[in-house]
């Protein structure tokens, strides 16, 4: 099959197998600037807006792209090569289908003070974030913000240069009160419990220690709305570029991948307007909790739970880990008798209905989900997807047998070697750290959970550090299947 180049001039001229904007792109015009335009972005915000146009709805929220880290423009130049349009892959295990995303209509240079112009533009009236979990500045050991690491220091000694996204923000809203103009709305669309409080959380600590005032107004006027977002979106590698080539007949230099399922559950908190998301199946509500709580226990948790054990025995793809019998079932014990009990009721939703689409979703072998995508950044996702659900289970008097051993999992892949003595590459911000701290527990396991930081108190609880030592031991010991087998015989 011959390819085109994506571009606009070339989307009339696309198969009829693509779904291209039935939408004048021109007559678009900016309402959102979004800041981090990754896989996940382009694959759910875009996509949902994209819905919205194509229904000839709310043309005035287009998307502008922005970015603050070197690395943001490369992703620019790819982009700006086929006119900010992205092909979207959805990999259905019976078809594969892609449609071309045409809701972002520009992208600035990768320069400070065109971003805080563009914010500062009355038009902008949402500004949506996509930095990662770890990028809202949280100091692990309290939960509150960060106020003296490094970039939040250089900030607040230089805050007519901000170098964060954060410090971005509030030169862009400085400027938008000095005329007049209304705040803009801040939404993240990060993977994080409560997000909006957390963002919220950045921008107001680092306000009071750059002006007290400012940041009493930035409380009463900026609306920081919680949101939920759910979808699987893999890595973009030379195998998706070739997939789009081949199976549809575009260059692509920045394709996309994902599920078949989108979800998006949001606050309706948005004082300077929004648009009609909900008519392309964006859930209103006005607790978000709830559903961030499912998905962060049972679907993040539960890629916890597949990853480290399946890196750990030479498995490449999550489908893989899903056709594991003794990984499957791992997931399936945990789950069920650890995770669900301690998740509160969720409206209008079956919890056990949840896992079950879960399971279905994780074994996509379209997908081509790569366990060390799900291993990466354990320190900063372990305290968000596992430990509280380990805190929960023992403040209800009942020791998460499944869940610690998760944990000693991690622990495990962390020493650097999987069972068979293949090299586990550095995959952690901190992993220097971490295969540190991981090889000390081989003579004392209780090194591990004396990361306060990342454990808290739990290092403390007497009851499982013996549990953590015994299952460690087993790992090293026995091998990651016999433990495992072990466990779902109940003889751990």
């Amino acid at each position: 099959m011959s390819t085109l180049p994506l571009s606009e001039k070339t989307l009339s001229q696309l198969p009829d197998s693509i779904a291209v904007p039935t939408y004048d792109r021109q007559a678009l015009s900016a309402g959102i600037v979004h800041i981090g335009v990754g896989n996940f972005h382009r694959a759910h915000q875009a996509y949902y807006l994209d819905r919205l146009f194509v229904q000839g709805d709310d043309l005035d929220w287009a998307i502008i792209g922005a970015g603050v880290k070197p690395y943001d423009g490369q992703m620019r130049e790819r982009l700006a090569q086929q006119d900010w349009l992205t092909t979207l892959v959805e990999l259905d295990p019976d078809r594969l289908s892609a449609q071309i995303i045409g809701s972002m209509i520009d992208y600035l240079p990768i320069e400070a003070n065109g971003l805080i112009t563009a914010l500062a533009d009355p038009q902008i009236r949402i500004v949506s974030l996509t930095v990662t979990e770890g990028g809202y500045y949280v100091d692990a050991k309290t939960g509150g913000f960060d106020h003296q690491h490094a970039d939040i220091q250089a900030d607040v000694n230089n805050p007519d240069k901000p170098q964060t996204v954060f410090g971005l923000l509030l030169a862009a809203l400085m400027a938008r009160r000095a005329v007049g103009v209304a705040p803009f709305t801040i939404m993240s669309c990060d993977n994080l419990p409560e997000n909006g409080h957390i963002t919220q959380q950045a921008v107001l600590g680092l306000a009071q220690m750059i002006d007290p005032e400012l940041s009493t107004w930035v409380a009463e006027q900026v609306a920081f709305p919680n949101g939920m977002v759910d979808c699987i979106v893999p890595a973009t590698t030379t195998s998706e570029i070739k997939l789009v080539e081949d199976e549809f007949g575009v260059h692509d230099q920045a394709p996309v991948t994902c599920e078949p399922f989108h979800q998006w559950v949001l606050e309706d908190n948005f004082p300077a307007g929004r648009p009609a998301l909900e008519k392309v199946g964006v859930q209103f509500v006005e607790d978000v909790r709830p559903y961030e709580l499912m998905k962060l226990r049972i679907l993040n948790g539960g890629h916890a739970i597949i990853a480290y054990a399946a890196a750990l025995l030479d498995i490449t793809y999550a489908h893989e880990a899903m056709q594991h019998p003794l990984i499957s079932a791992f997931m399936e014990k945990v789950e069920r008798e650890e995770i669900i009990p301690i998740v509160p009721p969720v409206p209008d939703t079956s919890l056990e209905d949840y896992l079950s689409l879960i399971q279905t979703r994780f074994a996509n072998p379209r997908m081509g989900d790569q366990i060390e995508r799900l291993c990466f950044d354990g320190s900063n996702r372990q305290p968000k997807f596992i430990i509280p659900s380990i805190t929960d289970n023992l403040a209800q008097s009942r020791m998460p047998t499944g869940l610690v051993l998760e944990s000693a999992l991690w622990c495990r892949y962390c020493q650097g070697i999987t069972d068979s003595g293949q090299t586990i590459n550095a995959n952690d911000p901190n992993w220097d750290r971490l295969h540190k701290c991981a090889l000390q527990a081989k003579q004392n396991p209780n090194a591990w959970l004396e990361m306060v930081d990342i454990y808290g108190d739990l290092g403390q609880n007497s009851e499982l550090k013996r549990h953590f030592e015994t299952l460690l031991n087993h790992l090293s010991n026995s091998g990651i299947a016999a433990t495992l087998q072990a466990y779902l015989d109940k003889q751990l």
